[in-house]
């Protein structure tokens, strides 16, 4: 059920994107297919499916607000990040994603979506996920990616919640 939900939401926002540009335009499904790979292979704890999205020198921030109430832009590390997703994890981490825009100007693209990120089927944070990405010449890399993180006030998609909710 995860799985065609995961791909429900990808065709949605493919389906979105081309709708918001007028056109069916392939790029922008390579582009999601990139963000996507990211995703899938996060629910895998595959590093090396996450790895294959990111440019070598790729760089990853994190924007949050404090116990203080101190905005705080937190410079996190690739290697790092992917660490943690190919480490043992008793659970299936999982990040749906929603309300996505692609915008390309020729050899670069942004990819802007709302997200719920979950532990199995435990509710940890939400946010917003920016993409930069390049085209090179082996296709799209990620080379930026700031989230944002909010662990209260969040407005996930009911059919987000159910589908955590039911597994």
């Amino acid at each position: 059920m995860k799985k065609i939900f995961s791909i429900f939401m990808v065709i949605t926002a493919t389906a979105a994107v081309a709708k918001s540009q007028g056109t069916g335009n392939i790029t922008s499904a390579e582009v999601l297919k990139v963000v996507g790979q990211v995703f899938d292979g996060m629910r895998a704890a595959d590093s090396t499916m996450v790895r294959s999205a990111f440019a070598k020198d790729a760089e990853l921030y994190t924007i949050f607000t404090d116990k203080e109430g101190n905005p705080v832009l937190h410079k996190g590390s690739l290697v790092n990040f992917l660490n943690a997703v190919g480490s043992p994890h008793d659970v299936v981490w999982d990040e749906p994603i929603w309300d996505t825009e692609v915008r390309i100007d020729g050899n670069l693209a942004q990819v802007w979506t709302k997200y719920a990120f979950y532990a199995g089927d435990k509710f940890s944070h939400c946010g917003v996920d920016a993409f930069h990405l390049f085209k090179t010449l082996e296709g799209w890399k990620i080379f930026h990616l700031t989230d944002t993180r909010q662990w209260q006030d969040c407005e996930v998609p009911e059919e987000i919640k159910d589908n955590h909710n039911n597994n």
